[in-house]
């Protein structure tokens, strides 16, 4: 063993003894087109700006673009996990951001046909990257397959993207319905993005809270309204996080604001030590769906 595997075994170990566990987020959309990846992304951003370590798991099957919005040339897939059977850990880009993250290319969509040994080599996996981490956020697809439903009901919290778009709040509600009426039991934390006004964002926002409490009788939090720009097409064509281009712009203002109130709130309050550990979530809800 080299002193480089020595060095990073035994900060495993550390961390293993320190109780370390990466919080776990969600970022989901009832439908396409309303900025998820670039949120997901420029979230992460904001993150890592206040100090803490995060891993993005791009889940938007074959379609995944994580690495297109940053300008990143990418090699490897989930798919190699099972191909090629290099660990997630193998898989982890860094970026010059801070941020890491693992694409999730066509790979997932072999979920439901995982032998034993698969599915007990994800969930090590996983459970190493959250120990050295804080933030394990995924950028999950448009829609909900069954597979992605159980990373869904496992992690702690939901981050749901809409625009004030009448189909797209209804699509934020059904995907909402969807996770619930499984079994999920997260919080529910709602953003608006492409607003043409705070209060167009703040009022879709409201009709989608509504709705979930009268029909579904649980509550959900509202973590701010994106206003419509000209920077984040910029920012796309450029390859690069409309935060990082354009950190004054009213966008990332907003971004910023969003994700202090996620820190602030019930995001961070939750005593995860109180909790069943997403590990302990995943592997319940992937047995149950084998039998």
């Amino acid at each position: 063993m080299t002193n480089h595997d020595q060095a990073a075994e035994l900060r495993k170990r550390l961390n293993r003894l320190a109780g370390r566990r990466a919080k776990t987020i969600a970022v989901v959309s009832g439908k396409g087109g309303v900025g998820k990846s670039n949120i997901s992304l420029n979230f992460a951003i904001e993150l890592t700006q206040n100090g803490k370590k995060v891993l993005i798991f791009d889940m938007d099957i074959g379609m995944g673009n994580i690495h297109v919005l940053t300008g990143q040339s990418a090699v490897y897939s989930i798919a190699d996990f099972f191909e090629k059977g290099l660990s997630l850990e193998e898989l982890v880009y860094k970026d010059s951001e801070g941020i890491s993250y693992i694409l999730g290319g066509s790979g997932l969509s072999q979920l439901i046909e995982w032998d034993e040994s698969h599915l007990s080599r994800w969930l090590n996996d996983v459970e190493e990257l959250q120990q050295q981490y804080d933030f394990l956020l995924f950028d999950m697809g448009a829609g909900a397959t069954k597979e992605a439903l159980n990373i869904l009901m496992s992690v702690d919290d939901i981050i749901v993207v809409t625009t004030p778009e009448p189909t797209a709040i209804t699509d934020a509600y059904s995907m909402m319905k969807y996770i619930y009426t499984h079994g999920g039991e997260n919080a529910f934390y709602l953003l608006c993005n492409r607003a043409d006004s705070e209060r167009e964002g703040q009022e879709a926002a409201k009709r989608l809270q509504q709705a979930v409490h009268k029909f579904l009788g649980k509550e959900s939090f509202e973590l701010g309204v994106l206003p419509e720009s000209t920077v984040v097409k910029k920012a796309v064509s450029a390859q690069t996080p409309f935060l990082t281009a354009y950190p004054n712009a009213k966008i990332s203002k907003a971004l910023q604001e969003a994700v202090r109130i996620y820190r602030q709130g019930q995001g961070e309050s939750l005593n995860q030590s109180e909790t069943a550990s997403f590990i302990s979530k995943l592997r319940h809800f992937f047995v149950k769906g084998r039998r």
